[in-house]
């Protein structure tokens, strides 16, 4: 089956509608927005502050706005609609994921301009951050299927908020507990290193290995998500 853009469309479509009628998902997508503006308004912030904003809107805004549509669908009982319908796994995946897209990089992008984020190379940034969405979405993916309605999801997402929020300060303790250097691996912490080591002046050669790890993070995240939903769609 060739992939349609106007089926993934269409989903792109109906969650918009879906998500514009729950004021609780779109009070939280835009939390990052008033902590960037309180952020913003307390003068020079360093990279790591300001990259507290960015994870903060990676997972309240990418992991949690997808979670809740994967969720809601389940609650209403149209994912299994959805399943059986024309539209194959990878049309319904990107119709659900790309309405998450956009909204994620629009208050990033916002975000940035409140908190003063100028990054040396914002290419390098970019690619980043659109890496980083993906896995947020991915992850939001497989917590929505796992869960059974908004309010689980919005529970379940807690602990990987402050996860993937603020894990990066567990490497000061990293001298004290060797166990958590393993946080240096995280999307998260690898993002942060990344843009410490853009705004010292390098280049993409100079941060592939972050890079690659992203991906690496992306591509374990999607398959557990896709078997996931090919379970649910032959339960």
């Amino acid at each position: 089956m060739t992939f349609s853009v106007k089926r993934t469309l269409a989903i792109f479509q109906k969650d918009y509608k879906d998500i514009s009628k729950n004021m609780y998902v779109s009070f939280t997508a835009i939390i990052p927005l008033f902590m960037a503006l309180l952020y913003g308004s307390q003068g020079e912030m360093t990279i790591d502050m300001q990259y507290i904003v960015i994870n903060m809107t990676l997972s309240l805004v990418a992991a949690f706005i997808q979670c809740s549509l994967i969720a809601e669908e389940k609650e209403k009982n149209t994912l299994r609609g959805l399943m059986l319908s024309p539209a194959s796994t990878v049309e319904i995946l990107a119709g659900k994921g790309l309405l998450t897209f956009i909204t994620t990089i629009f208050i990033i992008a916002v975000s940035c301009l409140f908190i003063k984020y100028e990054p040396e190379n914002v290419m390098v940034i970019a690619i980043a951050i659109v890496l980083s969405t993906l896995f947020y979405i991915g992850l939001g993916t497989f917590l929505g299927l796992m869960t059974k309605s908004v309010m689980e999801a919005s529970v379940v997402i807690m602990p990987f908020f402050f996860l993937f929020t603020f894990s990066s300060y567990a490497l000061l303790l990293a001298e004290k507990f060797p166990i958590l250097r393993a946080v240096e691996y995280m999307p998260n912490t690898q993002l942060v290193e990344l843009a410490r080591e853009v705004q010292s002046g390098a280049g993409i050669v100079d941060v592939w290995t972050n890079l690659i790890v992203i991906m690496i993070w992306i591509i374990v995240i999607f398959a557990l998500a896709y078997r996931i939903f090919k379970k649910r769609m032959m339960d």
